[in-house]
């Protein structure tokens, strides 16, 4: 069965750090691209970062760039989103997707709701606040 889990999501405060993980089970994430999306509270759900396992190649939100980090683990077929300086407008849920791709990412997190990606994790809590 294929499946994404994340992990890692918690409460800190404002200016404060989390690492989020995504581990794929029951297949690798070789030429998938993967995205990190959140949805807080009454908002409509919206792409955050994403890499493209086949090359390397991320991309980010404007609002998180030069705070958030995607990177992989190919050994631990895992995902990671460093999150760093935190604010309280980073709240939300925490979702990792994976997309069949090749050297591409950018339009599943820049229009999620025209692109959307085949296999979800269950999300996981992230709250900023002090």
């Amino acid at each position: 069965q294929l499946q994404l889990v994340e992990s890692g999501g918690g409460l800190v405060q404002p200016g404060g750090s989390l690492r989020l993980s995504c581990t794929a089970s029951g297949f690798t994430l070789d030429h998938y691209a993967v995205g990190w999306f959140r949805q807080a509270p009454g908002k409509e759900r919206e792409g955050v970062s994403c890499i493209a396992t086949s090359d390397g190649s991320t991309y980010s939100l404007d609002s998180v760039k030069g705070r958030f980090t995607i990177s992989r683990d190919n050994a631990k077929n895992t995902i990671y989103l460093q999150m760093n300086s935190l604010k309280s407008e980073d709240t939300g849920f925490y979702y990792c997707a994976a997309e069949r791709a090749y050297g591409y990412c950018s339009g599943y997190v820049r229009y999620p709701r025209q692109y959307d990606m085949s296999y979800w994790g269950k999300g996981t809590l992230v709250t900023v606040s002090s």
